[in-house]
């Protein structure tokens, strides 16, 4: 269900206007009915992963608690289970695989998006590495401690209420090795989308941002706009770990680690 904030030009990607505040919170089968519906044309215009998840992986990848070789160095081989949370096409779960790790896990509501990520890991070689999930962000069907690496992308923002998003953290903490590291982002009102918002505000606000399929008709997605403050302090309140946070290109971005960690942004300062 990742999106792409980063291309916010209407015609080249399906998105039109329709901001402002939501009535009320869909369920979450609205929201898998919407991605299971615009599935295929979606996809079909998120071809390339993020720089900043691109950098991400690179970094922590080549971590020493990724890796598993000979003593004197040779035929060293990275390891260990990666997760892509909200996989959508699986742009982001192909780099993990493209990384080393030895399974990467993804993981999306929509069975539609999910079906896209298959067709890309067939057409790119990277099913041996692969494992598809139909899941909820906020219950996690993977087990405590055994995610080396994951990727939040994008994804975060379209869980409809408060305490679904904070669970989500909650879990990405509980699954998170204690040695693990992941990337989570939110789209924020920093973003020039959004130019009426302060990002100097404590709270963002929900939204409706619309999709437009081929032939014109327009389908409403939900979105919780961030504000910065309020991103920052949500991961404080969650069992994860902040080590860094910025903003980029009009998103918030957080490098955490698991809640086994004992690890906080000080320690990393």
């Amino acid at each position: 269900m990742a999106d792409d904030q980063q291309e916010p030009d209407a015609e080249s990607t399906g998105e039109s206007g329709s901001d402002g505040e939501s009535g009320q919170h869909p369920d979450r089968a609205a929201v898998r009915d919407t991605y299971d519906r615009i599935a295929t044309h979606f996809a079909s215009t998120r071809e390339y992963a993020w720089p900043e998840v691109e950098e991400f992986v690179e970094t922590h990848a080549r971590s020493p608690t990724l890796q598993d070789g000979a003593e004197d160095g040779t035929d060293e081989r990275e390891r260990g289970l990666g997760l892509d949370l909200g996989c959508g096409n699986c742009r982001h779960a192909e780099l993990l695989a493209a990384a080393g790790l030895e399974r990467v896990v993804g993981l999306d509501v929509s069975r539609g998006l999910l079906e896209t990520g298959r067709k890309r890991a067939q057409e790119r070689s990277f099913t041996g590495a692969l494992d598809l999930c139909q899941g909820d962000a906020s219950r996690l069907p993977l087990a405590a401690d055994g995610v080396d690496l994951a990727v939040y992308v994008a994804t975060l923002h379209h869980l409809p209420t408060a305490d679904a998003r904070q669970a989500s953290l909650d879990e990405l903490a509980r699954v998170l090795d204690p040695d693990g590291r992941a990337l989570v982002s939110a789209w924020s009102t920093a973003h020039d989308r959004f130019d009426e918002a302060d990002e100097t505000d404590e709270h963002g606000f929900d939204t409706t941002v619309e999709w437009t399929l081929p032939g014109g008709e327009p389908v409403d997605r939900f979105y919780h706009i961030y504000a910065p403050a309020e991103f920052e302090r949500e991961l404080e309140c969650s069992d994860l770990a902040v080590l860094e946070w910025e903003i980029s290109s009009g998103n918030c971005y957080a490098t955490v680690a698991g809640s086994g960690s004992g690890r906080s942004r000080s320690d990393s300062e």
